[in-house]
């Protein structure tokens, strides 16, 4: 029985020409867009089984920010990334966004198939040696602490360094509001940021990232 899905990615080509394939295969494509902003909201609206989404930079914050979206309003909705090769830290954030596999741009269509079909039965659809990579990063982190940390400080204003240390320390957005004398919403506005900045798509993960390289203590050091 064919999937119910939509492809949507940046590059109209690609988006047709899988989503014609796919069609020949039995499966029902309900759409096939190309638009960066707005992917997320087109997914939601049509709510397929599973979704194909595209990214060109999956190293890029915020990259997987559409998928945190469909998850977030259409939890049902299994989410297949297909992008270029990643770092092992780029599927990290993919699945920690809520993806439920990812795809390399340059796969077979046999091979897109098969990872349509796992995330429709609720598995996790992603190449072993590309999720090999991944566990053994996030165990055997290559970069030195310091200079992550210092690189992730530098992208980070002051006031979201305050922010990311109240979220480790397990803060809720109320209580990083009070304080810090701000709102709730812009409380809320800059953990967004922080996520963003990060790479990251939760709270939980930032304040492991923020952990596990140093970051925290550089925060804490002078002139931070």
């Amino acid at each position: 029985m064919g999937v119910r899905l939509m492809v949507v990615d940046d590059h109209r080509l690609l988006a047709e020409a899988l989503a014609s394939a796919l069609k020949l295969r039995g499966h029902r494509v309900l759409a096939s867009a190309a638009p960066a902003a707005g992917a997320a909201d087109l997914v939601i609206a049509r709510a397929p089984e599973v979704c194909l989404l595209g990214t060109a930079a999956p190293a890029e914050p915020g990259a997987f920010d559409p998928v945190a979206k469909i998850k977030r309003e259409r939890p049902q909705v299994a989410v297949v990334v297909l992008g270029p090769v990643p770092s092992p830290r780029g599927i990290a954030a993919a699945f920690a966004a809520g993806a439920a596999g990812y795809v390399r741009h340059d796969e077979r269509i046999e091979g897109v198939e098969r990872a349509i079909l796992k995330a429709r039965a609720g598995e996790s659809a992603v190449a072993p040696g590309l999720l090999q990579e991944a566990f053994e990063e996030l165990l055997n982190p290559t970069a030195q602490p310091d200079d992550e940390a210092q690189r992730l400080l530098g992208v980070l204003t002051p006031r979201e360094v305050e922010v990311l240390v109240r979220v480790a320390d397990g803060e809720d957005t109320r209580v990083i509001a009070s304080g810090m004398h701000i709102a709730p919403s812009t409380a809320r506005t800059h953990v967004q940021r922080v996520l963003m900045k990060l790479g990251v798509g939760s709270r939980l993960e930032a304040a492991a990232l923020a952990a596990r390289t140093g970051l925290l203590d550089r925060a804490a050091g002078p002139g931070a």
